[in-house]
């Protein structure tokens, strides 16, 4: 494994984390209270892998970011995209926990309050987290040999 191959690693992470989320919300509609708190577990651990994964590359990258190779209206899509993802990821790391905490205390009716809002954002993070991967490494990448 080399360094080029941490972004795709990444994107199956938050794929991972996505699939997880979506698993657990079916199963807490469902009345699955056991299997919902393991998908949840499972997709905030590998949340917090994906994140030391993300840190890693950037340190290793120096800081250094991919250019975006697409032109016209999907550089626009693309950049909204990257804004938002980033602003909710950063509420993502305070929002997460906080919402888990409720739970492993028993705070079930706060719990789900605070999930309302948590779940939507940090399946959009997770989902717009794969998208970049595929906007900067698959579907638009930079010519990096010229």
């Amino acid at each position: 494994m080399s360094i080029h191959d941490i972004p795709a690693l990444n994107a199956s992470l938050n794929a991972l984390a996505t699939v997880l989320m979506t698993a657990g919300f079916v199963f807490i509609r469902k009345g699955n209270r056991e299997a919902h708190r393991k998908c949840m577990l499972g997709a905030g651990a590998v949340s917090a892998i994906f994140l030391v994964g993300y840190v890693a590359h950037k340190i290793l990258v120096r800081g250094v970011h991919t250019p975006f190779g697409g032109e016209g209206a999907i550089r626009s899509v693309y950049y909204a995209m990257l804004i938002s993802h980033i602003i909710l990821a950063i509420a993502i790391g305070y929002l997460v926990p906080r919402t888990f905490l409720l739970a492993i205390k028993g705070q079930y009716e706060r719990h789900r309050a605070w999930a309302r809002w948590t779940f939507p954002i940090w399946y959009y993070v997770s989902v717009t987290g794969v998208l970049v991967y595929l906007f900067l490494y698959v579907w638009w990448p930079v010519n990096r040999l010229s």
